[in-house]
């Protein structure tokens, strides 16, 4: 539930910043957030948090927290950081409704890249899935993933029709809050021309990676074919322990 009330938070204060409401780029301070929200100071730190994490917002020691003039500006479709790297929570979708179409689910044996990406033994099972991205009903990513059955034992096809790593933290009380991805371009393949309208001389954009439980164990390996013109990504870099 505590997860919840400062993901809520988050959500409010994203959608007031989109809506210009801090037209001086000032957030109110926690304690006024706190009295704002109903909610304890440690849900609005934690927040905050969350949000400076991913480059929406910053501190500056003795003058406040303020908005992040670049986040403003930014025509990037995804932002992979924070809380929860769900598509469905780093995917700045401009108004329109996003959707899932379960193209493939099955349960397999892993090979053996597999079974290195995941450290999995040879005779442990996955969930296999191919889901169909859309927005507005219009296609724009095609997701191939795998997913250990001992970490989400009850995993459905119906499941994955909407946010498996919502599902994660809501249900199994954990969070998918760490990625090693790989971003490159690809010429468009039979796939990707088939589902997501593509000529032949048509780029895909492809991210392939894994992405981790918040206490370190390998949870999903997964490659994503983007729309070439929804390939845009930004990331926001924090130095300090460098």
């Amino acid at each position: 539930m505590a997860d919840l009330v400062y993901q809520r938070v988050i959500s409010s204060l994203k959608e007031k910043i989109d809506a210009n409401a801090y037209p001086d780029m000032r957030l109110p301070d926690e304690r006024s957030l706190a009295e704002q929200y109903d909610v304890s100071r440690s849900s609005i730190k934690r927040a905050l948090s969350n949000m400076s994490e991913q480059g929406i917002i910053f501190k500056k020691r003795g003058s406040g927290t303020f908005v992040n003039p670049l986040y403003l500006k930014q025509d990037s479709y995804f932002n992979y950081s924070g809380s929860n790297l769900g598509i469905t929570d780093s995917f700045k979708s401009n108004g329109q409704k996003p959707g899932i179409k379960v193209l493939d689910f099955d349960v397999i044996r892993p090979d053996k890249d597999m079974q290195d990406n995941l450290f999995l033994q040879a005779s442990e099972f996955v969930y296999s899935f191919k889901r169909l991205r859309l927005l507005d009903d219009k296609p724009f990513m095609i997701e191939t993933g795998y997913i250990p059955i001992k970490l989400a034992p009850e995993l459905t096809e119906e499941i994955a029709s909407d946010s498996i790593f919502n599902y994660v933290e809501s249900e199994l009380g954990k969070e998918v809050n760490k990625t090693y991805l790989a971003i490159s371009a690809a010429p468009s393949d039979e796939e990707g021309q088939e589902l997501l309208n593509l000529k032949e001389n048509e780029p895909l954009g492809v991210m392939e990676g894994i992405f981790f439980l918040n206490d370190g164990t390998p949870f999903e390996f997964s490659t994503m074919k983007l729309h070439y013109k929804y390939f845009k990504y930004d990331s926001f870099v924090d130095l300090d322990n460098h």
